[in-house]
Order: structure tokens, then C-alpha cells, then sequence
């Protein structure tokens, strides 16, 4: 099978999980794609569940507290949102593993453009927080306490908020006089 009809099934997939509404059945589906991981099932995962920690932590806890605030607690729903969000990232991380995204999106110029302007919005970024990481550790004698690292990563917290402002900026600023934008 191609990239391409590869992409396109991972796009439905994407879409498929979303009219899913059975926990049972997305608990089914996330075992089918770990077993057809292969070898990188368990990397893949514990990525996965990295980068949904934070935000399922939140949204979670935000829906709770209303929820039983409001009487209207519902343990399913919980399970089934956090269940179809590392599905989805799974799913994406798997994609993104097996195939060189920008062969799978070469034959599509918008497509294309687009990647390149997130990709360099990654590459900016991902130096910010190296960067913040080094002068953390240069600035420190002893390793940083709780409040130290809360102040540190509030302070790159803003500064990644603005750079990336900054650079949505600049970008639309220069796609408009470009013509991209047919005000």
C-alpha cells in the first residue's frame, strides 16, 4: 500500500474515532493498533501517554469538578474522552513513525506549505525550550527547587506564548503580501 492510502486511512481512522461513543470499543481499537505497533508498540505508547498527560490531567479534572459541582458526574464519559484522545495521538505518533511526512504530502502544495510553516514553528520553538533548559541548569548551583522550576517554566511558558504570537505574526503578514490572503 502507498503513503498516500495510508494517509487516508489514518485520516479516517481519525474521523472514525470520533463517532465512536462505546469506551469498550475504543479500549478494542487501541489494543488492535498497539498489537499492529510491532516493535515500537510500547515506545509509541509511552510517548502517547507523555504528550496527553498534561492535557487529559486537565480536561479531566476541570470536567470532574463542574460535573460534581453540577451533579452530573458521569465516570463513562471521562473514560471515553481520555480513551478517544490517546487513541487519536497513538494513531498520529504511529503515522508519523512509519512514514517521511513530507514524501506522503509532496504531490499537495498547500499541504506541503503548511507542514513547513508548523515544522519551522517546532524548530523555533524546541530551541526556546533548549535554550531555557541550559540557562536553568547554568543558573543553578544545587538542583532547583519545586518553586524555582514553577517560576522557570512559568517564564518559558511566556516566552514561548510570545515567540509563537510573534511568529504567527510575521507569517501572516507575509503570506498576505504574498497574496495568499484574498481579503
Amino acid at each position: 500500500m502507498s503513503a498516500r492510502t495510508w494517509l487516508g486511512l489514518y485520516l479516517a481512522a481519525i474521523v472514525a474515532a470520533t463517532f465512536i461513543h462505546a469506551p469498550a470499543v475504543l479500549a478494542a481499537l487501541l489494543a488492535i493498533a498497539l498489537a499492529a505497533a510491532g516493535a515500537t508498540r510500547w515506545l509509541l505508547l509511552r510517548k502517547t501517554l507523555w504528550a496527553v498527560l498534561a492535557f487529559n490531567l486537565t480536561i479531566s479534572a476541570g470536567y470532574a469538578l463542574v460535573t460534581l459541582w453540577q451533579g452530573g458526574f458521569s465516570a463513562d464519559y471521562l473514560w471515553l474522552a481520555n480513551l478517544r484522545v490517546v487513541l487519536m495521538v497513538f494513531l498520529g505518533f504511529w503515522f508519523v513513525a512509519r512514514f517521511d511526512l513530507p514524501a506522503v504530502l509532496a504531490g499537495w502544495p498547500t499541504a506541503t506549505l503548511v507542514f513547513t510553516l508548523a515544522l519551522g514553528q517546532i524548530r523555533s520553538l524546541e530551541r526556546i525550550i533548549g535554550d531555557f533548559r541550559l540557562a536553568l541548569a547554568s543558573r543553578s548551583v544545587a538542583p532547583p527547587r519545586l518553586g524555582d522550576r514553577a517560576r522557570h517554566a512559568g517564564a518559558q511558558g511566556i516566552a514561548l506564548l510570545d515567540k509563537s504570537m510573534a511568529a504567527a505574526t510575521e507569517s501572516t503578514l507575509a503570506m498576505r503580501s504574498r497574496g495568499a490572503f484574498d481579503d
